[in-house]
């Protein structure tokens, strides 16, 4: 029997086999059609369930073999089918051309079953025996089977075959295996008959890596080296025209007086899943990159694969400078700000914008109209970078940016190491922001962010970050990164032993007006120095006295500067986010970070483990002495007993 199917495409990743599971009625035709499509030939005789059946490597052009599992319905083997479909890579669910009956008992039984064990796999659905149905009945299968895909969604196609008459039986399972490697679902929305969202995305970004001229179009020559790239084969000269010819006659805008526009390049690709050869797309994506959800797979990233708790990550100067130009290209009115809509223009060609969801949606300063500045955009993705390195480096990648991702990033010295050497070349820090309630750190990250003081604040999330740029001398600017630490996780986020490995500098608020509020940051000081102490992760640190316009009780000053002598940190900080009396706080927090050996707070129990140790080394010492003085009068005796002795002869 001979076969016609496409090329042979990539896959997204390595399949030793696809698993195809086979379910329907009794008596349905499966077991025949599973022979039928091994051997080309159709049996006489089959045995009520075939054992697993291997269409071998070559038999389809992927070069993936397809593992065919035959089952048989009865009440005693319903458990062993539920097992063999939530194994399954695709299912091929059968009814009897013959036997109307069984085709509405996929839509009574099989369908929801599939959906009820959540196997969320493809499902080709195969009327068999279509030599027996009766020639003065015909049915139309699209007409027929159109509302039932348009409910369950699951359904990849539809197919009819006759394994006695050999009729699209090899088919039927290359379906299968075409619906695994290469999926219809995240490309194309069969209801709207439109590309998908995502697929758009992802079909731009690479439409713009290979628009080398930067011409919103490609020329003959960029769309010859994509075609070379993609199916290492040239396009003659008369191809070229030819699929210019069919996009122009169908869509004017698709080609200009440059070349193919990026409207023509979708419409192209609209047109090869519309006519089946999903495999065409999915060849493209692949090459690029792309995996079936249509991201780049965070484990090809470069990502650095060992890194000791206390260093972290940082975009390198090349990196930057291609953000600078990225946001340069973007801001299209060049006012020093991307709008909403420029932001989301600049991300079009990425899944979807990685700042729309926490901890990124509130984190950057913005202007009054919602614009974000050069400062504020390269702060963003120093945050994206320390908290998900994959994440940034694969954004970069949706940017256009090819260099070399691993030279993109660089890994911070230990800080343990910085402690000894009493210096850190970190550009990015990270402040934890610790206190009780209502002591005013939200106010404090927003006010960071230039955000107005508000008398309410309502968190929108555990994970609360702001992150902005800080002036120092000589015009050096660093990145502080703000964590809000809330009082009641305080302990949970305590209990890990590598709690405050990524903390630069922790800071303690309290509410100047309340003294129970210093009694609580003071212990919460307390439990992060000895944490500290424990685990080797020491961090310097800083009391903040927050709303210092409200009337300060008595004895306020003294008791906050009595815990810092006894800590042996620096004088409390005293500031007001809603007088704006800031006391220059940020770049205390930032000079603080950067003198990470000063500042480090030490618990009543390290002093007395420092009291002990003293004592114990002075113990040693006047022993030494007085075992040494012991010696030396036992040495003086003997030479004074020897001497005697000889001089009384």
């Amino acid at each position: 029997m001979s076969r016609d199917f496409s090329a042979g495409t990539a896959v997204s990743r390595h399949w030793s086999t696809v698993r195809v599971v086979v379910v329907g009625d009794p008596a349905t035709g499966k077991s025949s059609l599973i022979a039928a499509a091994a051997t080309d030939t159709f049996p006489e005789i089959v045995p009520p369930v075939l054992p697993p059946t291997v269409l071998p490597a070559d038999y389809y052009p992927d070069g993936i073999p397809v593992t065919i599992i035959d089952t048989q319905y009865s009440l005693e083997g319903k458990v062993k089918i539920e097992e063999e479909l939530l194994r399954a890579d695709a299912v091929v669910l059968t009814y009897a051309c013959d036997q109307p009956d069984t085709l509405v008992n996929l839509q009574i039984f099989w369908l929801p079953e599939i959906r009820r064990l959540k196997v969320n796999k493809p499902v080709i659905v195969v009327g068999c025996m279509l030599d027996l149905r009766d020639e003065h009945f015909p049915i139309n299968l699209e007409r027929m089977m159109g509302p039932v895909m348009q409910q369950f969604k699951e359904i990849e196609t539809c197919i009819e075959c006759s394994a006695a008459n050999l009729i699209e039986v090899a088919e039927v399972f290359y379906y299968a295996q075409k619906a695994v490697l290469h999926p219809t679902a995240p490309l194309f929305d069969q209801e709207s008959q439109t590309l998908k969202p995502r697929c758009i995305r992802a079909l731009k970004r690479i439409f713009v890596l290979c628009d080398r001229d930067r011409d919103s179009a490609l020329n003959d020559s960029e769309l010859n080296q994509f075609q070379v790239k993609c199916f290492n084969a040239p396009l003659h000269p008369n191809e070229t025209e030819d699929v210019k010819r069919v996009v122009r006659d169908n869509l004017p805008k698709g080609v200009n007086h440059l070349g193919l526009t990026l409207d023509g390049f979708l419409y192209l690709h609209s047109l090869f899943i519309a006519k089946g050869r999903l495999e065409t797309t999915w060849t493209v994506l692949r090459e690029f990159g792309y995996n079936d959800d249509l991201v780049l797979p965070k484990e090809n990233i470069p990502v650095p694969s060992e890194m000791a708790p206390d260093q972290s990550v940082e975009l390198t100067s090349e990196a930057v400078d291609f953000l600078k130009g990225i946001f340069s290209l973007f801001d299209s009115n060049k006012d020093g700000y991307l709008q909403e809509f420029e932001l989301d223009e600049l991300f079009s060609t990425a899944p979807e914008s990685p700042w729309d969801e926490d901890p990124y949606k509130d984190s950057m300063e913005r202007s009054e109209l919602g614009g974000v500045n050069l400062s504020g955009f390269l702060s963003q993705w120093a945050l994206m970078t320390l908290l998900d390195p994959p994440q940034s480096l694969a954004y970069l990648s949706y940017l256009g940016y090819t260099g070399d991702l691993a030279k993109a990033i660089r890994v911070t010295r230990k800080r343990s190491l910085d402690f000894k050497k009493q210096h850190t070349d970190r550009n990015v820090f990270q402040c934890y922001v610790f206190g009780p309630k209502n002591a005013g750190k939200s106010a404090l990250l927003t006010s960071f962010i230039g955000r107005p003081f508000q008398d309410n604040y309502h968190l929108s999330s555990n994970q609360c970050y702001t992150v902005n740029t800080v002036d120092q001398l000589q015009g050096i600017k660093k990145t502080l990164i703000l964590h809000e630490i809330q009082e009641r996780d305080v302990k949970e986020f305590l209990s890990s032993k590598d709690s405050l490995a990524a903390c630069d500098v922790a800071i303690f608020l309290y509410d100047s007006s309340d003294e129970y509020s210093l009694t609580r940051a003071s212990k919460l000081l307390t439990k992060v120095a000895r944490k500290g102490e424990d685990s080797g992760y020491g961090v310097p640190c800083l009391l903040i006295a927050a709303k210092n316009d409200l009337n300060i009780y008595p004895m306020a000053i003294k008791d906050s500067e009595m815990v810092c002598q006894v800590m042996k940190i620096s004088a409390p900080i005293r500031i007001s986010v809603k007088e704006e009396h800031m006391s220059n706080v940020f770049q205390k927090i930032v000079t603080t970070a950067q003198q990470c050996h000063l500042s480090v707070p030490e618990s009543k129990h390290a002093r007395n483990n420092k009291r002990y140790r003293q004592l114990v080394n002075s113990s040693i010492f006047f022993a030494s002495v007085g075992a040494a003085v012991a010696i030396v009068a036992m040495v003086a005796y003997r030479a004074y007993t020897y001497r005697k002795t000889n001089s009384t002869r």
